[in-house]
């Protein structure tokens, strides 16, 4: 039997996204343009009310203030008519570093927010 996931086993903490924050993605089929929910340095979750299968792969673009960033993912969870989890599967190590740079800047915008 399999052990469900739970927040706690998760690599990376999510963290929750600015409205201001989307993504273009597309799966082969179909081009998209979706918020951010939250993202982490593994991945992100895109808000769509028509969630992908799982194990998909899409190509994703972020512009953002620490540049573009582009690369392949797989979607890992989805929860229908809400949208769907992402995992980064490739990324070029200065996208990477664009994430990281993101993620630092999202985190020091959320620590200053009143509690």
């Amino acid at each position: 039997m399999a052990k469900e996931k739970t927040k706690a086993d998760r690599r990376h903490q999510r963290i929750a996204t600015p409205k201001g924050v989307w993504v273009a993605w597309q799966d082969g089929k179909q081009q998209n343009v979706s918020r951010v929910r939250d993202l982490n340095l593994g991945g992100l979750f895109i808000a769509t009310p028509t969630p992908l299968a799982l194990g998909s792969t899409v190509t994703i673009l972020l512009s953002v203030p620490e540049g573009e960033i582009r690369g392949r993912a797989t979607v890992r969870n989805i929860v229908p008519r809400e949208g769907m989890g992402v995992q980064f599967t490739e990324i070029s190590q200065q996208d990477q570093a664009r994430v990281e740079k993101l993620v630092t800047r999202l985190l020091s915008v959320e620590s200053s927010l009143p509690g």
